[in-house]
């Protein structure tokens, strides 16, 4: 798979819950980083088994039922590509909607996921999550992701 395919397959797996599958698209020693990401939040998650620790519980979290308005830029490196979404659905312990825009900046090489940096709005996050507290909680250890 190219890097747009591969960028594409894994926002298909979002939805899909499939998170073996999503963190299954990472090299061994590939590397997740949130550059926007609160204090007490991971800023950085390095290799494939630690990105799907840390993607197991996302959908009892966030029940993400669809990615819209995708755009795809290439770049000159065609192993490089950015892609803006939006994620929509529901926060799982509140039932309150989340709609999030995100981002990212995916390197792909030999068919895997090499880097991917995800800018995302922490301030938005922690609104949709119910406060600063909640989304620190589930994405640094008070929750299984």
């Amino acid at each position: 798979m190219n890097a747009d395919e591969l960028v594409e397959h894994a926002l298909e797996l979002l939805p899909a819950k499939d998170m073996t599958a999503f963190a299954g698209l990472w090299a061994e020693h590939g590397v997740i980083e949130f550059p926007f990401a609160p204090p007490g939040y991971p800023q950085r998650v390095e290799g494939r088994a630690a990105v799907h620790e840390y993607m197991r519980g996302y959908p009892d979290l966030l029940d993400v039922r669809e990615i819209t308005d995708r755009v795809l830029h290439r770049t000159l490196d065609p192993e490089v590509v950015v892609v803006e979404f939006e994620a929509a659905g529901i926060v799982v312990a509140t039932g309150r909607p989340y709609r999030l825009r995100y981002i990212a900046v995916v390197t792909v090489r030999d068919g895997e996921i090499r880097h991917y940096r995800d800018y995302w709005n922490p301030l938005a996050a922690a609104e949709a999550m119910g406060g600063s507290g909640e989304l620190n909680a589930a994405f640094s250890g008070g929750a299984d992701v």
